[in-house]
Formats: structure tokens, sequence, C-alpha cells
């Protein structure tokens, strides 16, 4: 059994036991948290409109992680003029520890 799970503006395909990273939440590590689930799919799949009515996805906050690093580069020709910015993402991640079906 599988869920869709929505965190950060964007969907997310979780099952229980997986490790995920979303964009950063404002949890502490070891925090128990509840995402918002879009749909529950299996064998009996259940749609929401737009979200699954009593459905739920527990999570454990496991910490903060840094994405790749990504440079942003400006540069104007003829002119001398170069500048070059770094930027790694910060973003959170979750223990998927219990999916839960509503009635």
């Amino acid at each position: 059994m599988y869920a869709i799970v929505k965190s950060g503006g964007h969907q997310y395909r979780v099952a229980e036991g997986q490790t995920l990273e979303v964009h950063l939440l404002e949890a502490a590590e070891g925090e128990q948290i509840k995402l918002d689930v879009l749909m529950i799919g299996g064998d009996d799949p259940k749609v929401g409109l737009p979200l699954v009515d009593g459905a739920s996805v527990s999570a454990t906050v496991l910490g903060e992680v840094k994405g790749r690093k990504i440079l942003v580069q400006r540069y104007k020709r003829k002119k001398r003029y170069k500048r070059v910015r770094g930027h790694r993402q910060r973003y959170t991640r979750l223990q998927i520890d219990q999916i839960q079906i509503g009635n």
C-alpha cells in the first residue's frame, strides 16, 4: 500500500518505512508530524477531493540536510563584471511510520 502526500507545494509517493526528503519544515528532530493525503493506492484505491477523508500519514523527523550546491553566475561581457554565488537548498528528512486509512 502507498499514499500520495502533499508537503511544501509538492506531491510525493510514500510507503511505510520509507525515508523522504521534503522542503524545510519547522519541526524539531524526533518530532512526529502528520501529512495531508491526496490518494491511497493499493488493492482498494481511494482518491480525495482534494484530501482523503480521515486518512493521514504519520512521519518522524530525522533531521535537516542540505541538497547539492548550485552555482548562480552573472556576467557582462566587455565590462569586466562577473559574480558567482552558490546556493544549497535545505531539506527535512522524514521517516514514514504509518499510513492510516479513514472509514
